[in-house]
């Protein structure tokens, strides 16, 4: 073999390697969520009596993929609607369209997307603009006179509009 084909099988040879060694951290990363478990915690959001009947707060708590290092960034919020005694609602705070954060019109009585003119009714079904669907709803129970909500990581419409939680 002459030396010109052995430079160009060793360039290609190694070319193949180095593409390679980038190659799987990135197809790793993507498929990754596929195989991993999201996690979801219940997170106590306060006594049942601090919340009134027909009226809508917004509660604050931490995220459910929270670490140590995460400070600050691991608080998050949700739209809690108490409907009755016992029967309550909460929404995420994220836009189905984009994740941006929504924001309780009292008002109006209607969520608005303040990003691309979401706009979400009472009973976080959708109004008008661009969301796909209705607001993401945490699953919520009450334990021992507190309330408490089934967090997960930011919901996320597929593109079927199923929210994910």
């Amino acid at each position: 073999m002459d030396r010109r084909k052995f430079l160009t099988r060793l360039s290609i040879g190694l070319s193949s390697l180095i593409a390679a060694l980038i190659a799987v951290p990135v197809v790793g990363s993507l498929i990754a969520p596929f195989f991993t478990e999201k996690p979801r915690v219940w997170r106590d959001i306060g006594p049942i009596d601090k919340f009134k009947i027909g009226e809508t707060s917004l509660v604050k708590f931490e995220d459910a993929t929270n670490r140590s290092w995460s400070g600050p960034t691991s608080k998050t919020g949700a739209w809690l609607r108490r409907q009755d005694k016992k029967k309550f609602k909460v929404f995420s705070i994220n836009c189905t369209h984009l994740g941006c954060p929504v924001r309780w019109i009292k008002g109006s009585k209607i969520f608005l997307c303040p990003c691309h003119g979401g706009v979400y009714y009472e009973d976080g079904s959708r109004a008008a603009g661009p969301p796909p669907t209705g607001l993401s709803q945490y699953p919520v129970r009450v334990n021992k006179g507190r309330v408490q909500i089934l967090t997960s990581p930011i919901p996320i419409t597929n593109i079927l509009g199923e929210n994910q939680l």
